[in-house]
């Protein structure tokens, strides 16, 4: 099949790269000229495990192309996927800005029938805007063509994306016409060989599935938090807390970890973007609202602590920090906990060292200007010359430290684990001090 994905970011790329690795011919548009050339080139712009080598792959073969051209990416595709951002807007909904112009780019060009995909992460309702956005833009140019707009979420994890689009749990797709569905089921036979993983059902329902499924997830993360802090004032173990409820078939294990808050480009916008939606009916989800203000506070669990050991004048001291994307697999450092750290180190006095082994040049360039910040090459590098070691993203390289190497170098022999990465007894044990998540 013929398939246009409009908007080369994460999720474009890796719809784009997964669709053409199953033999479709697949032209994937971005209006940034430097992206385009950049993936013309065999690079790629984000960091996601296994998607370069598909990229290539595909691309040699001739399934995969990149292009800055509107009109050339309307008129090729039978299905044309809407993968553009849509960042939060000032007051929390969703900017569909984006949108509605890359409807207009399909609508200015298509010249047979067409089905759009919304492939974006949007509110309830949207689906009804590009619907008319495109039948405007068609009037205007006086041509009849039929066209029908499928919503279709994504459920990609930022670090196993590839794995997650290649063998899905579940394919939601939205569709009020049986010829667009017919469609949608043949693009993702390949995808589904062993068995249905196809879940059809009206458009709204689908545009409503992705955010209620991000709202949960990140429910169950902030319930664990509160759990955490609960539990540290009681001296219980929240990993001993973790584990009995987990073993419970309803609850299970999944998203119990407590941390120092959720992050990254999903959760924190499709929360905001749920509630926004909510109060515009008139229904608030106080859930939701307790969800958010439970993560924000959580993220500056790590930073109270280190005040609460080291005091609140910090001037003259040096924190290592190991971890700077919002989760590993990932150079993505939007909404990143360790930002919240790093201001709040800096604004108290501090200096930071930190160190990530994906993320590092993409933190640079967040953080560009920022005094006090230096960038290791290493683990060891960001220890030498500081007084404690915050822990905020849990890479796997970062889960068998050699403790008495840590002692050394530190100043001050202490650990502030964001992710309750090692057992706490073995690191006192070696002569450390540590501070984790809801743990005595």
């Amino acid at each position: 099949m013929k398939v246009s994905v409009i908007g080369s970011g994460y999720v474009g790329l890796v719809t784009g790269a997964c669709l053409a690795e199953v033999g479709n011919q697949v032209l994937c548009l971005d209006v940034d000229p430097a992206k385009i050339a950049l993936l013309q080139g065999g690079g790629v712009p984000i960091y996601e495990p296994g998607l370069e080598d598909m990229i290539r792959r595909n691309a040699a073969a001739g399934r995969l192309r990149f292009t800055t051209d509107v009109a050339d990416a309307a008129r090729f595709g039978e299905i044309q996927f809407i993968a553009v951002g849509t960042p939060p807007d000032e007051d929390g909904s969703a900017d569909l800005q984006y949108v509605l112009a890359a409807a207009r780019g399909i609508g200015q060009s298509i010249e047979g029938y067409t089905v759009v995909v919304d492939k974006s992460t949007v509110p309830v309702g949207t689906a009804d805007r590009v619907r008319d956005t495109l039948a405007a833009t068609l009037a205007e140019r006086g041509a009849d063509i039929a066209f029908s707009v499928v919503s279709n979420p994504e459920f990609l994890k930022e670090g196993a994306a590839i794995d997650d689009f290649m063998r899905p749990d579940r394919i939601v797709v939205g569709v009020d016409d049986p010829h667009a569905a017919e469609l949608m089921r043949r693009l993702y036979l390949p995808f589904q060989r062993n068995h249905e993983r196809l879940i059809v059902m009206d458009v709204r329902s689908a545009e409503l599935t992705k955010y209620a499924a991000n709202a949960m997830l990140a429910t169950r993360i902030s319930f664990m938090n509160e759990l955490a802090n609960l539990a540290e004032a009681l001296g219980a173990d929240i990993e001993k807390v973790r584990q009995g409820i987990g073993s419970d078939p309803r609850i299970g294990y999944h998203f119990l970890y407590p941390g120092c808050g959720y992050g990254g480009s999903c959760f924190p916008k499709d929360v905001k973007a749920l509630a926004r939606t909510a109060d515009e009916h008139g229904l608030p989800l106080r859930v939701i609202g307790a969800v958010e203000a439970a993560n924000d506070a959580q993220k500056r669990r790590l930073a109270d602590k280190i005040i609460a050991r080291f005091g609140a004048d910090l001037t003259g001291r040096c924190f290592a920090l190991w971890g700077l994307a919002f989760k590993p697999n990932t150079d993505d450092m939007r909404e990143a906990p360790s930002l919240t750290l790093i201001d709040a180190l800096l604004a108290h006095g501090a200096t930071v060292a930190a160190y990530d082994p994906v993320a590092r040049h993409e933190a640079a360039r967040v953080l560009a200007g920022r005094p006090g910040i230096r960038f290791a090459d290493s683990m060891q590098d960001a220890l030498d010359g500081a007084d404690a070691l915050a822990i905020v993203t849990e890479w796997k390289e970062f889960r068998s430290p050699d403790f008495a190497d840590l002692k050394a170098r530190l100043t001050t022999p202490a650990i502030f684990d964001g992710r309750n990465m090692y057992d706490p007894a073995s690191v006192r044990e070696a002569g450390l001090e540590y501070y984790a998540i809801g743990r005595p």
